[in-house]
């Protein structure tokens, strides 16, 4: 019986999901066991990592293929999009579309560093900046002020 396809990764698919993003290529479920099991006390079993990567693959979040008497298993997304997803999808059903309040639920849950905080507003003045400079059907869009931040 086939599964259902599921929307998002449950955290062990995401866990070999970024297994087989940082090889960056096909990986047998030998490979894949090596890596897991280096991060995970005690040990996982052969037969969980292979039975956990079939149903990633009849979830459609990988893709299986015959090399020599193994399969080599591969992501069925790349990882920019399957993570946006996961965001979008968090951003909808905890946050109702909120991205002002995933931000600040965000910031107190990491208490990024001075640095962090650096690149962060960084990242959303050339938003800001890339944002402002399309243009939508009723014209140009208006590029609301903001306060000047002090450099230091």
């Amino acid at each position: 019986m086939v599964r259902p396809r599921a929307e998002q990764p449950t955290p062990a698919e995401l866990e070999i999901l970024k297994v087989l993003w940082e090889r960056d290529g096909p990986a047998t479920v030998r490979d894949v066991l090596e890596v897991v099991n280096r991060r995970h006390d005690p040990p996982r079993a052969y037969t969980s990592v292979m039975s956990l990567l079939n149903v990633m693959v009849e979830k459609g979040l990988l893709g299986r293929f015959p090399k020599g008497r193994a399969f080599v298993y591969v992501p069925a997304e790349p990882r920019d999009q399957t993570l946006r997803s996961l965001l979008g999808e968090t951003l909808e059903r905890a946050y109702s579309g909120s991205a002002s309040l995933l931000v600040a639920h965000l910031l107190d849950q990491s208490a990024p560093s001075p640095e962090e905080l650096d690149l962060i507003r960084s990242l959303l003045d050339d938003y800001q900046d890339r944002s402002s400079s399309e243009t939508t059907e009723g014209g140009d869009r208006c590029k609301p002020s903001r306060s000047k931040r002090p450099q230091g």
